[in-house]
């Protein structure tokens, strides 16, 4: 079963998205973890 984070990374991925601003925090550490691998 895929996490809600992996399914965020997929997509912003098929869109083509090649920069993503953010700020890391408690709630977003699974995205980032995820668009690091």
């Amino acid at each position: 079963m895929r996490s809600g984070a992996q399914a965020l990374v997929e997509s912003l991925e098929k869109a083509g998205t090649e920069v993503l601003f953010g700020y890391p925090g408690g709630q977003v550490l699974d995205i980032f973890d995820k668009l690091g691998s």
